[in-house]
């Protein structure tokens, strides 16, 4: 059977009543959290949210994206990601005209790219009409790496692995309300590729062994609260010495001394440096932007709480 033969062809009033008045709502995440590369993220309280505007009755297969603040840097992944699975499953839609406004920035190591995968698979499903849609094996896909993906879809503090044949598994809990990310966002932008490319190939076993040691010990300091253990929990060897030159602060805010201050983390590839507080945030606030400050170089302090899932809650996909 030929692919134009199995397609599905969906039409304007179909696709309407699918998403007529549905607004998409995805969070920010921190990832890696220090030793936990390319595994661990807490979803953040910063949020890209999607709306379709119009739904076109000539045009087909397209999606157009308007966002509130005018600005794109790069491709689009909410449209990337519908396209990919429609074109996929031989679905045929009308062109969709998408309003987005995000408060999450790009190219900061905020999840923006997973952000905007996680709500164009959302957006897919709703339009296709199916929500087996498994967003965290398919968003992977299109991030290249599931850590984000995984706290955008599941909220509170995600692990993402990739199982064999690609398939992901993800398991979320809630991330402590009263441990908080004091966040510093240099003006300088830091693209993912280009954070890997100064990665070694290769590590040593016992830089292997001191990661894994330090990633298990802050899931299990978080779940029973030993913000104590949390500064020693975030130190890492296989990713955040190769980026301080890259990333603007990073050196001088590893070794910050505050008594608020249980440890100091890269997000994700940066340039965005978090800063986890378990007291009040003010004196961490001044120490971070102090350092900024000192080496002359723009920044946006933020002070996000997590994303979590219903309270008493713990998700799990598939």
């Amino acid at each position: 059977m030929s692919t134009a033969s199995a397609a599905r062809i969906l039409s304007p009033d179909e696709a309407r009543r699918a998403l007529e008045g549905r607004e998409i709502v995805v969070p920010a995440s921190i990832a890696n959290l220090g030793a936990g590369f390319d595994a661990l993220a807490v979803a953040v309280q910063l949020y890209l949210r999607v709306r379709v505007r119009a739904v076109d009755d000539v045009a087909r297969n397209e999606v157009h994206t308007h966002f509130t603040d005018g600005r794109l840097d790069g491709q689009c992944y909410i449209a990337r990601s519908v396209r990919t699975l429609a074109t996929r499953n031989h679905l045929d839609f009308p062109s969709l005209d998408v309003e987005v406004s995000s408060d999450i920035p790009m190219q900061a190591g905020l999840g923006s790219s997973a952000a905007a995968i996680v709500a164009g698979l959302r957006l897919y499903s709703a339009l296709a009409g199916d929500p087996d849609v498994d967003i965290l094996t398919e968003g992977t896909a299109l991030e290249g790496h599931p850590d984000n993906i995984a706290a955008a879809t599941l909220g509170g503090l995600a692990i993402g692995c990739v199982a064999d044949g690609g398939r992901v598994i993800g398991l979320s809990c809630p991330w402590p309300e009263d441990l908080r990310f004091v966040t510093a966002t240099p003006q300088a932008q830091v693209k993912t590729p280009e954070a890997r490319v100064v990665l070694p190939s290769q590590i040593s076993r016992a830089d292997g062994a001191f990661n894994l040691q330090r990633a298990t010990l802050l899931i299990m300091a978080v779940r029973a609260r030993r913000f104590d253990l949390l500064r020693e929990a975030l130190r890492d060897r296989w990713h955040q010495p190769y980026r301080t030159s890259l990333v603007p602060g990073l050196k001088e805010a590893l070794e910050l001394e505050h008594p608020d201050l249980v440890g100091v983390c890269l997000s994700g590839s940066g340039p965005t440096v978090a800063a986890l507080c378990a007291g009040d945030t003010a004196g961490v606030e001044a120490a971070m932007r102090g350092i900024y400050e000192r080496l002359g170089v723009a920044c946006r302090i933020r002070v996000l709480a997590a994303h979590n899932p219903p309270a008493g809650t713990e998700t799990e996909r598939p």
